[in-house]
């Protein structure tokens, strides 16, 4: 186990090395969820549609 100083440059050294995305990449990306998140709900919401259809044609011969 390193002492406390070694552990801290350790740390900084680790830190160093960090690269962080450029605002374009975090824009980009952020978009990239949006229109994903929007394009699942539309396509549970069309599932959702299909499913509510279907029953109430079963439930409609039945009863």
């Amino acid at each position: 186990m390193a002492n406390p100083v070694q552990f801290m440059q350790q740390v900084r050294s680790e830190a160093a090395k960090i690269v962080w995305p450029s605002r374009k990449e975090v824009l980009l990306t952020t978009a990239m969820v949006f229109v994903m998140a929007a394009l699942t709900s539309v396509f549970f919401f069309v599932v959702d549609l299909i499913i509510k259809q279907g029953l109430l044609a079963v439930l409609g011969l039945a009863g």
